[in-house]
């Protein structure tokens, strides 16, 4: 017999997911789930968000699905250890979102014109600014988390700020000051100031950022796809030295860039 008195059924929805967290941070529940905190498993909120955004990228539909069930239960589980607490519930999260985007989409749910998604943006914006009382563009600047991955947060700020007109006027401007910040770099590390190298490494990796925005590219994501070349190459590299009979550990640096140029053409010609 159960522990806990639960109805079984052939197909569940959301409310059956909150009846079930509860039962598992209850009386008679999981030894686990009753000790866990916001904090204990705040982690497992970002890893179960990252692996949905996985399944977007791979296109495994069922997968996401999956894994945007993960999801929910980490926002109904934090849900229930505030509802513990008094402090709030799950429908109270549900009634939050929908009052914001209601108000957030006056061209749907009010009288406001909006003919495209840059007027869109435009209100929404506007509207979040008054909403969260910033009255100036440094306070929309510091609003960005600072618990966001640094090529996230760099991208954002920049955005925002471009918004209010501080921007290159082009593309070449943009790749100009990368140039220029790269020279820095290099001019530091020459004076063997290392403590000055990691600020100008910081400043090079920024105007990348820049670079990124004005090509219209996710600075994140290209550098994820970047790692991921390198990862692919790498073991084309590994199979060629086997192949030829080369340790790595041991071969020289000209052995080793002949072998990653081998495999480079060998993946172009792919």
């Amino acid at each position: 017999m159960p522990k806990v008195d639960f109805t079984f059924k052939d197909s569940y929805k959301v409310d059956d997911l909150v009846q079930i967290v509860k039962l598992l941070r209850g009386e008679g529940g999981c030894p686990w789930e009753r000790e866990q905190t916001h904090d204990s498993i705040k982690g497992n909120l970002l890893e179960e968000t990252y692996e949905a955004y996985e399944a977007i990228v791979l296109n495994d539909t069922q997968l996401l699905r999956e894994e945007l069930g993960d999801v929910l239960l980490q926002v109904v589980f934090h849900a229930q250890i505030e509802n513990e607490a008094g402090s709030f519930d799950f429908d109270s999260v549900c009634n939050d979102v929908c009052q914001k985007l209601i108000e957030r989409h006056p061209h749907v749910f009010g009288a406001v014109k909006a003919d495209n998604s840059e007027q869109v943006l435009e209100n929404w914006d506007k509207i979040k600014q008054k909403q969260k009382n910033q009255t100036t563009a440094t306070q929309t600047l510091k609003a960005v988390p600072s618990v966001f991955p640094a090529l996230m947060k760099a991208q954002k700020v920049q955005k925002r700020a471009a918004k209010v007109g501080f921007d290159y006027p082009d593309t070449d401007w943009a790749v100009k000051d990368l140039v220029s910040e790269v020279e820095e770099l290099k001019s530091a590390i020459s004076s063997n100031d290392m403590e000055n190298a990691a600020e100008e490494l910081g400043d090079v990796i920024f105007s990348a950022v820049n670079v990124a925005r004005f090509i219209k590219a996710d600075a994140e994501s290209a550098l994820n796809e970047s790692t991921k070349k390198f990862i692919n190459r790498f073991e084309k590299v590994e199979e060629l030295a086997i192949a030829k009979g080369v340790d790595m550990n041991t071969a020289s640096i000209e052995q080793l860039d002949a072998l990653w140029k081998e495999a480079k053409r060998i993946e172009r010609q792919a």
